[in-house]
């Protein structure tokens, strides 16, 4: 297969846009922008689509997949009921990087859902995919784009790397905006529930809602998962990676030490500002002061560590602050739960 790249200007060529509606048309899949990760998609109603994305991906199926839609009102075609909580949110943050799963009716097959009941619908408010969604004509089941396990794409570079001639058509973002997928609440159940945490936080739904949202992100889950990022390993890289939860100046004597005792390529991931504590090759996420730019730097600083060719990974726990919360989400999982406390 020969995968063609459009740029977004491309996308305003009949013939292109005529091309991306007959491969979605087809069951064939096509990697997009949106606001918060690069997606790999194909027509949500169509079996055959989705079990082209878990192949494609090497992704487990009863892993569900997100369905993406570009008009707000189109929700109530594939879900039995909204509520009025729902309806809040819907209205108060899409489009935008807010998932939120409700009970599905017989519309989307469940060959889509993971076999579940439930159904995940954001609408992104990435204008490329808008129209992308657009021109399908159908909803978009769009998992992030990478390989099952690799941390998600956020770069054309890295959407090239995991799928180069393994999908019909790339269409070319720039990068991602917030670099952070969606949040995932759960709207059918009470209380609302978040079961994935992006840059929409739980502060952010009480304040909108006017009650409290339980959150059941930072739980493993062993058997059904309604969201994906809660069963399977995610965002790894080839190299063993270790979070080390504690002051920067400890950590930096607990990673210079293991210098010392190791001769494996090592390599430390903090904040700007402490860089220059470590004895061994460190990449800054960013600066303490601005947590939008760690979150727009987080996967690519994880594909970067398989580029150094990094054996052993230290990263420094950021807490649980805004933003940092989401971000320990992901390096947390990355470390496949690896905490060392200094």
């Amino acid at each position: 297969m020969k995968t063609i790249i459009l740029t977004k200007d491309k996308l305003n060529i009949k013939s292109n846009q005529k091309l991306i509606k007959e491969t979605i048309n087809a069951s064939k899949l096509i990697v997009f922008p949106t606001e918060t990760v690069y997606g790999i998609g194909a027509n949500a109603l169509d079996p055959m689509a989705a079990k082209n994305i878990y192949k494609t991906k090497g992704r487990p199926s009863d892993n569900p997949l997100i369905v993406h839609i570009a008009n707000k009102q189109d929700v109530k075609k594939y879900v039995k009921s909204v509520s009025p909580n729902a309806l809040k949110l819907i209205n108060a943050y899409w489009p935008g990087p807010l998932t939120l799963i409700f009970n599905k009716n017989n519309v989307v097959p469940k060959a889509t859902t993971g076999g579940l009941n439930t159904i995940a619908i954001r609408m992104p408010s990435n204008k490329i995919a808008q129209k992308i969604i657009k021109l399908a004509g159908v909803p978009l089941a769009a998992p992030s784009a990478n390989l099952s396990g690799k941390p998600s794409s956020t770069k054309l570079e890295h959407v090239k790397d995991d799928f180069m001639n393994k999908v019909s058509i790339i269409v070319d973002g720039g990068d991602s905006n917030i670099g952070l997928e969606s949040t995932v609440v759960d709207t059918s159940v009470n209380p609302i529930t978040i079961l994935r945490p992006g840059s929409i936080s739980k502060k952010m739904l009480e304040t909108t809602l006017g009650e409290a949202v339980i959150d059941k992100s930072a739980k493993v889950v062993k058997g059904v998962t309604k969201s994906p990022g809660m069963k399977y390993v995610h965002y790894k890289p080839k190299g063993e990676v270790t979070i080390i939860d504690g002051k920067i100046e400890d950590m930096a004597k607990y990673v210079n030490k293991a210098t010392t005792r190791s001769s494996k390529k090592i390599v430390v991931i903090c904040e700007q500002e402490n860089v220059k504590l470590f004895k061994v090759k460190t990449i800054a996420l960013g600066s303490i002061k601005n947590p939008s730019q760690m979150a727009h730097n987080l996967f690519a600083t994880l594909r970067l560590m398989d580029e150094l060719n990094a054996k052993t990974i230290y990263i420094h726990h950021l807490g649980s602050k805004e933003l940092a919360y989401p971000i320990m989400n992901r390096l947390i999982k990355a470390a496949g739960y690896k905490v060392v406390k200094v």
